[in-house]
């Protein structure tokens, strides 16, 4: 597979996911929009991936490039049933581009938290043999407000009802993170404005007890992180109908 990656800074990238892509043979070409970059035709590829960023979705007027991204996953997903993947900020991308809603979350979620599967996921490819309950980084102070119509909830939790969902056959987003590697945290927390939301939701210390909590459960990441990409790949193919 050739996939297109849209990316919003240059320390959202797939993580471990590239992992997975090389040992597969597949390819990925990053488009870096908040650099002015312009992503090239969605002829060329078989695949959209969405990254997360520090903007948020309603932000066009400072990230004029929001506009035309949304119209970019709007086509893809909507004309053309391109198998995608959003995460956080793709996440909410994609409700956005699909008639949907975001917002300031009322309760931000920053750190190793757990998100509960809905039967929708239960029953579905996407989540197969993931359990029903898992803990993963959670690193969002915006949500999805309103799915777009059609759009099912497959995973949620206590501050953030939507936090997975899909579209149509082919189409699916997560508000947390699976991606991590071991230098995510390090990262991230170099960039200011997240190294703010950190330091508000887990205090001075706070870089520090995340990068402890994530190398804790770091295995149970990569297997998460694994079965997702497997289950991903699944319902990429072209034909398959699935929830």
């Amino acid at each position: 597979m050739k996939i297109l990656v849209l990316q919003h800074l240059r320390a959202e990238h797939p993580g471990i996911f590239r992992d997975f892509l090389k040992e597969d043979g597949h390819e990925w070409f990053p488009v870096h929009l908040n650099e002015g970059q312009m992503p090239p035709p969605l002829d060329d590829f078989d695949a959209l991936w969405v990254m997360g960023g520090p903007m948020d979705v309603w932000e066009e007027e400072k990230h004029p490039w929001l506009c035309n991204e949304k119209i970019l996953i709007r086509e893809a997903v909507e004309e053309r049933g391109m198998p995608f993947l959003g995460l956080c900020l793709g996440h909410q991308l994609l409700a956005e581009a699909l008639g949907g809603k975001c917002g300031p979350a009322e309760h931000p979620e920053i750190g190793v938290k757990q998100v509960q599967l809905t039967n929708d996921a239960l029953t579905g490819i996407i989540f197969d043999a993931l359990p029903e309950a898992f803990s993963c980084l959670q690193w969002h102070s915006a949500e999805v407000k309103q799915m777009p119509a059609g759009a099912i909830c497959l995973a949620t939790s206590p501050d953030c009802a939507v936090q997975a969902m899909s579209w149509g056959p082919r189409a699916y987003s997560m508000q947390f993170h699976l991606e991590v590697e071991a230098d995510t945290v390090e990262n991230w927390a170099s960039i200011p404005s997240y190294a703010e939301d950190l330091e508000t939701a887990l205090g001075k210390n706070g870089v520090v007890e995340l990068k402890v909590a994530c190398e804790n459960n770091m295995s149970e990441f990569s297997q998460l992180a694994e079965r997702f990409y497997i289950n991903w790949l699944q319902t990429s193919a072209k034909g398959l109908s699935v929830s």
